[in-house]
């Protein structure tokens, strides 16, 4: 199984290096413009093998996709990351033009590869690899959800005072700060529903804290976040890799699932060999769904901008 990750910043080493103790992948190729910068996160990273017991092979490659030839998979994390009081939405003039390039080199090297994409914002950027390549619609996956759910998941047990691996819990509708669904009512700690452990007033911080997670993140440390993106890339490669039928919520081009067409927005699906192998459509309530269809005219009003760069 050969995996390649391009960009080789916080984001994507951190991907690479929870991808390579898991211990799934023969090979990771990571990929970057900046000579010779994938190449030292390589080889720093090969040196940890002994010590952290793996024996996926890792190299690094400047702008070189021949590399990547044969890739499984391939994540792309490239483009510039948020500074603290930019939106997700301001970088879509610069990525939208990094992402279409990158997508085009993998699938010139590895037409069979299945994408993630992370780049930001990302439900546009998924959008826009449906766009510019002749993939089918299952082998394009945006990341967003996974994380979004993770940190949901960690506002929960925060709150309840209980170990993340107690609590279930999900995260629909757009990778923004505004576009994003916490389901608290669906949300539980051992089959219990959180809404009978936390007062309505609690569950709405805890909602609110979700959806500001990555801006709280990029506030206090001055870029993104890399280990909660770069933990939650590497189970969703996982999930494919190892054909494990996992559901995740992931941004998928939807085509009249919950009412929603022609667009890239988080919804569960599972996960295996094929990529998106099936949408979920949850039964949601009337509030719910009004959220996400509210959510998915913020995601309209972001993809309307790719018309005006000529892509």
């Amino acid at each position: 199984m050969k995996i390649t990750v391009v960009g080789a910043g916080a984001v994507g080493a951190s991907c690479a290096e929870y991808i390579a103790i898991k211990n799934f992948a023969s090979e990771v190729v990571l990929v970057d413009i900046k000579e010779n910068f994938a190449e030292g996160k390589a080889m720093d990273l090969m040196q940890t093998s002994s010590l952290n017991g793996f024996d996926t092979k890792i190299i690094g490659s400047t702008n070189d996709y021949s590399q990547t030839s044969g890739s499984n998979i391939a994540v792309i994390t490239s483009g510039i990351p948020r500074k603290p009081g930019m939106t997700r939405e301001e970088l879509i003039g610069i990525n939208a033009g990094i992402v279409k390039s990158v997508s085009e080199q993998l699938i010139k090297y590895s037409p069979d590869v299945i994408l993630i994409i992370v780049s930001n914002p990302m439900d546009t950027m998924t959008y826009l690899t449906h766009k510019v390549t002749d993939l089918p619609k299952n082998r394009i996956i945006g990341m967003g959800g996974a994380l979004d759910s993770a940190r949901f998941k960690y506002r929960l047990a925060e709150a309840i005072e209980c170990p993340a691996s107690d609590i279930n819990g999900m995260v629909i509708g757009g990778h923004s700060d505004k576009g994003m669904v916490p389901l608290t009512r669906l949300a539980t700690r051992n089959s219990i529903r959180v809404s009978e452990l936390l007062s309505v007033d609690r569950l709405q911080t805890v909602s609110e804290e979700t959806k500001v997670g990555g801006a709280t993140l990029t506030g206090m440390l001055g870029t993104s976040a890399w280990y909660a993106p770069g933990a939650a890339v590497s189970s969703l490669v996982q999930a494919i890799a190892c054909d494990q039928k996992k559901m995740f919520p992931c941004s998928a081009l939807l085509e009249g699932e919950f009412g929603l067409n022609d667009l890239c927005i988080g919804v569960p699906v599972i996960l295996g060999k094929n990529g998106i192998e099936d949408i979920i459509e949850i039964n949601l309530d009337d509030i719910e769904l009004n959220q996400l269809r509210t959510s998915a005219e913020g995601v309209n009003a972001t993809n309307s901008l790719l018309t005006d760069l000529n892509l």
